[in-house]
């Protein structure tokens, strides 16, 4: 994967821009991810504090609103939808002039081809780990039961779980690694502060799942953020991080329905 040359934006110096950016910096994260954070070390806390095994407890990822199949979509969309608006506020606010207009967070539209290949490399490289990961953190009772969705089958169920998947690549990938770096470095952050720094946010709000995914995703922002910073390209990043997303969604039911135990789910036994 070659490197993406562009100019980076400038470095802030002045005092009162300084303070501005940081303070843009930190409404965007507390809008993107402000409330699955606090949410997510409250859950974690709560969690912790219970008498049942960390192990036992489960964590469902997306859940369903209604229990009439049409209202249920209907809320499910309007969540997809006002959910991207953190990443259109970072696309509008680091859009340039001059091309490549979103330079600045590593996207243009060169060698996407290319770049959709390297990352459905990346998600495979990564996937099969971050699975061994999961059942490790399972037996040393550091990771809760995930469910990824508790939706029932309807016609629209597999395309929403497609448009979840997309989201969470979209909103975590642009606003945790593009928007994230190219407002560190204008602060004149050096290169493993920022990676760390994004790692850990990462991290944060997939607490409400135990304390392995924590670690498991500091490791993959910490990775992320590497890619990202060696070779200016999100792309990878937002492909690799939707197709894991999607195999887990898309999947779970059918491996949970044959592995039961492996998950951690009663059988009808």
């Amino acid at each position: 994967m070659a490197r993406l040359r562009h100019p980076l934006l400038p470095i802030v110096s002045d005092h009162y821009d300084r303070r501005r950016l940081g303070a843009e910096l930190l409404v965007v994260l507390a809008i993107a991810f402000g409330a699955s954070t606090f949410n997510s070390i409250v859950t974690i806390v709560n969690r912790l504090t219970m008498e049942v095994a960390l192990s036992q407890q489960t964590a469902t990822i997306t859940r369903s609103y209604d229990s009439r199949p049409l209202f249920d979509l209907a809320y499910q969309l309007i969540s997809i939808v006002f959910g991207l608006m953190p990443v259109v506020l970072v696309l509008y606010l680091v859009w340039r002039r001059d091309r490549p207009h979103l330079g600045a967070i590593g996207l243009e539209r060169r060698f996407w081809g290319r770049q959709t290949g390297w990352g459905v490399a990346l998600a495979f490289a990564i996937g099969i780990p971050g699975l061994l990961f999961y059942f490790a953190g399972k037996a040393l009772d550091l990771t809760a039961t995930v469910v990824p969705t508790s939706l029932d089958q309807h016609w629209w169920t597999i395309p929403v779980m497609v448009l979840i998947a997309a989201r969470a690549a979209l909103l975590e990938e642009l606003v945790v690694v593009g928007y994230l770096f190219a407002r560190l470095r204008q602060l004149a952050w050096g290169a493993w502060a920022v990676i760390g720094v994004s790692a850990v946010v990462r991290g944060s709000y997939h607490l409400y799942q135990g304390i392995g995914p924590f670690f498991g995703n500091v490791a993959m922002g910490m990775l992320f953020g590497w890619l990202y910073q060696r070779y200016g390209r999100v792309l990878p990043l937002v492909i690799a991080h939707f197709v894991i997303d999607l195999v887990v969604f898309v999947g779970y039911p059918f491996a949970a329905a044959a592995w039961p135990e492996l998950f951690g789910l009663p059988t009808d036994d």
